[in-house]
Protein backbone atom coordinates (compact mmCIF):
# COMPACT_ATOMS: atom_id res chain seq x y z
CA UNK A 1 0.00 0.00 0.00
CA UNK A 2 1.53 3.58 -0.78
CA UNK A 3 0.14 5.15 2.31
CA UNK A 4 2.17 2.73 3.94
CA UNK A 5 5.30 3.33 2.32
CA UNK A 6 4.70 7.34 2.31
CA UNK A 7 4.33 6.47 6.09
CA UNK A 8 7.95 4.69 6.27
CA UNK A 9 9.58 7.33 4.16
CA UNK A 10 8.73 10.09 6.96
CA UNK A 11 11.75 10.67 9.44
CA UNK A 12 11.80 10.05 13.47
CA UNK A 13 12.04 13.73 13.96
CA UNK A 14 8.92 13.61 12.28
CA UNK A 15 6.94 11.11 13.60
CA UNK A 16 3.71 13.07 14.58
CA UNK A 17 3.26 13.42 10.88
CA UNK A 18 3.89 9.87 10.25
CA UNK A 19 0.78 9.07 12.64
CA UNK A 20 -0.95 12.23 11.82
CA UNK A 21 -1.04 10.55 7.93
CA UNK A 22 -2.17 7.16 8.80
CA UNK A 23 -5.13 8.65 11.36
CA UNK A 24 -6.50 11.61 8.63
CA UNK A 25 -6.27 9.31 5.89
CA UNK A 26 -6.72 5.80 7.60
CA UNK A 27 -9.19 6.59 10.20
CA UNK A 28 -11.24 9.63 8.67
CA UNK A 29 -15.28 10.05 8.77
CA UNK A 30 -15.27 11.70 5.30
CA UNK A 31 -17.06 9.83 2.41
CA UNK A 32 -14.34 7.51 0.22
CA UNK A 33 -15.25 10.26 -2.54
CA UNK A 34 -14.72 13.14 -0.41
CA UNK A 35 -11.55 11.84 1.27
CA UNK A 36 -9.57 10.78 -1.53
CA UNK A 37 -10.82 14.04 -3.62
CA UNK A 38 -9.61 15.72 -0.61
CA UNK A 39 -5.86 13.54 -0.85
CA UNK A 40 -5.64 14.19 -4.38
CA UNK A 41 -5.66 17.55 -4.35
CA UNK A 42 -4.14 18.46 -1.91
CA UNK A 43 -1.06 15.90 -2.29
CA UNK A 44 -0.97 18.30 -5.83
CA UNK A 45 -1.12 21.17 -4.10
CA UNK A 46 1.46 20.05 -1.95
CA UNK A 47 4.03 20.27 -4.74
CA UNK A 48 6.20 17.13 -3.83
CA UNK A 49 6.45 14.46 -5.94
CA UNK A 50 6.69 11.91 -3.54
CA UNK A 51 3.41 12.83 -2.13
CA UNK A 52 2.15 12.91 -5.32
CA UNK A 53 4.00 9.86 -6.59
CA UNK A 54 2.61 7.77 -3.59
CA UNK A 55 -1.03 9.22 -2.97
CA UNK A 56 -1.99 9.08 -6.83
CA UNK A 57 -2.64 5.61 -7.47
CA UNK A 58 -4.69 5.01 -4.20
CA UNK A 59 -6.52 8.38 -4.76
CA UNK A 60 -7.05 6.73 -8.72
CA UNK A 61 -8.17 3.83 -7.43
CA UNK A 62 -10.98 4.79 -5.27
CA UNK A 63 -12.62 7.98 -7.08
CA UNK A 64 -14.34 7.11 -10.25
CA UNK A 65 -12.83 9.63 -12.99
CA UNK A 66 -15.06 12.31 -12.67
CA UNK A 67 -14.15 12.38 -8.97
CA UNK A 68 -10.52 11.82 -10.61
CA UNK A 69 -10.82 14.75 -13.02
CA UNK A 70 -12.63 16.86 -10.52
CA UNK A 71 -10.19 16.60 -7.67
CA UNK A 72 -7.34 17.88 -9.88
CA UNK A 73 -9.48 20.22 -11.46
CA UNK A 74 -9.75 21.84 -8.09
CA UNK A 75 -6.19 22.14 -7.76
CA UNK A 76 -5.68 23.67 -10.94
CA UNK A 77 -8.54 26.18 -10.41
CA UNK A 78 -7.09 27.04 -7.08
CA UNK A 79 -3.94 27.28 -8.00
CA UNK A 80 -4.73 30.32 -9.84
CA UNK A 81 -7.38 31.32 -7.72
CA UNK A 82 -5.70 31.61 -4.62
CA UNK A 83 -2.89 33.68 -5.58
CA UNK A 84 -5.31 36.51 -7.09
CA UNK A 85 -7.56 36.52 -4.57
CA UNK A 86 -4.90 36.14 -1.97
CA UNK A 87 -3.13 39.25 -3.44
CA UNK A 88 -5.91 41.23 -4.02
CA UNK A 89 -6.92 40.74 -0.52
CA UNK A 90 -3.62 41.58 0.63
CA UNK A 91 -2.96 44.93 -1.79
CA UNK A 92 -3.58 47.77 0.52
CA UNK A 93 -5.71 49.97 -2.20
CA UNK A 94 -9.04 48.41 -1.68
CA UNK A 95 -9.90 49.47 -5.37
CA UNK A 96 -9.03 46.08 -6.31
CA UNK A 97 -11.47 44.80 -4.74
CA UNK A 98 -14.12 46.65 -6.92
CA UNK A 99 -12.61 45.32 -10.42
CA UNK A 100 -13.40 42.56 -12.05
CA UNK A 101 -11.86 39.35 -12.31
CA UNK A 102 -11.67 38.39 -15.93
CA UNK A 103 -10.74 35.08 -15.17
CA UNK A 104 -12.12 31.90 -16.60
CA UNK A 105 -13.48 29.64 -13.20
CA UNK A 106 -15.94 27.49 -15.22
CA UNK A 107 -15.18 24.29 -13.60
CA UNK A 108 -16.50 25.88 -10.41
CA UNK A 109 -19.91 26.14 -12.10
CA UNK A 110 -19.82 22.80 -13.51
CA UNK A 111 -17.18 20.61 -11.76
CA UNK A 112 -18.79 17.12 -12.99
CA UNK A 113 -19.14 15.93 -9.39
CA UNK A 114 -21.26 17.22 -6.36
CA UNK A 115 -20.65 20.94 -5.50
CA UNK A 116 -20.14 19.72 -1.90
CA UNK A 117 -17.02 17.59 -2.76
CA UNK A 118 -15.82 20.15 -5.38
CA UNK A 119 -16.25 22.69 -2.91
CA UNK A 120 -14.42 20.96 0.11
CA UNK A 121 -11.50 20.17 -2.27
CA UNK A 122 -11.39 23.81 -3.31
CA UNK A 123 -11.56 24.87 0.67
CA UNK A 124 -8.55 22.06 1.63
CA UNK A 125 -6.39 23.31 -1.31
CA UNK A 126 -6.75 26.84 -0.25
CA UNK A 127 -5.42 25.94 3.16
CA UNK A 128 -2.73 24.97 1.32
CA UNK A 129 -2.40 27.93 -0.38
CA UNK A 130 -2.88 30.18 2.49
CA UNK A 131 -5.99 32.32 1.16
CA UNK A 132 -8.10 33.76 3.40
CA UNK A 133 -10.35 35.21 0.92
CA UNK A 134 -11.07 31.97 -0.57
CA UNK A 135 -11.39 30.01 2.87
CA UNK A 136 -14.23 31.80 3.55
CA UNK A 137 -15.83 31.94 0.54
CA UNK A 138 -15.90 28.10 -0.23
CA UNK A 139 -16.27 27.14 3.97
CA UNK A 140 -19.70 29.70 3.61
CA UNK A 141 -20.65 27.88 0.69
CA UNK A 142 -20.31 24.20 2.67
CA UNK A 143 -22.00 25.88 5.69
CA UNK A 144 -24.71 26.87 3.66
CA UNK A 145 -25.29 23.47 2.09
CA UNK A 146 -25.51 22.01 5.22
CA UNK A 147 -21.84 20.85 5.33
CA UNK A 148 -21.13 20.88 9.27
CA UNK A 149 -17.89 21.92 10.75
CA UNK A 150 -16.35 18.23 11.75
CA UNK A 151 -16.62 17.33 8.20
CA UNK A 152 -14.91 21.08 6.72
CA UNK A 153 -12.41 20.71 9.66
CA UNK A 154 -11.75 17.17 8.60
CA UNK A 155 -10.87 18.31 5.27
CA UNK A 156 -8.65 20.84 6.57
CA UNK A 157 -6.92 18.64 9.00
CA UNK A 158 -6.18 16.23 5.74
CA UNK A 159 -4.39 19.55 3.80
CA UNK A 160 -2.03 20.40 6.48
CA UNK A 161 -0.96 16.81 7.38
CA UNK A 162 -0.15 16.63 3.62
CA UNK A 163 1.65 19.61 3.25
CA UNK A 164 4.03 18.90 6.68
CA UNK A 165 4.38 15.47 5.07
CA UNK A 166 5.72 16.96 1.37
CA UNK A 167 7.85 19.74 3.17
CA UNK A 168 9.79 17.34 5.46
CA UNK A 169 10.15 14.54 2.50
CA UNK A 170 11.26 17.21 0.34
CA UNK A 171 13.54 18.81 2.44
CA UNK A 172 14.95 15.27 3.44
CA UNK A 173 15.28 14.38 -0.39
CA UNK A 174 17.64 17.78 -0.71
CA UNK A 175 19.66 16.97 2.50
CA UNK A 176 20.37 13.25 1.38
Amino acid sequence: MALDELKSAVPDYAKDLRLNLGSVIGNSDLPQQQLWGTVLACAIASRSPKVLRELEPEAKANLSPEAYTAAKSAAAIMAMNNVFYRTRHLLSDPEYGTMRAGLRMNVIGNPGVEKVDFELWSLAVSAINGCGQCLDSHEQVLRKAGVDRETIQEAFKVAAVIQAVGVTLDTEAHLA
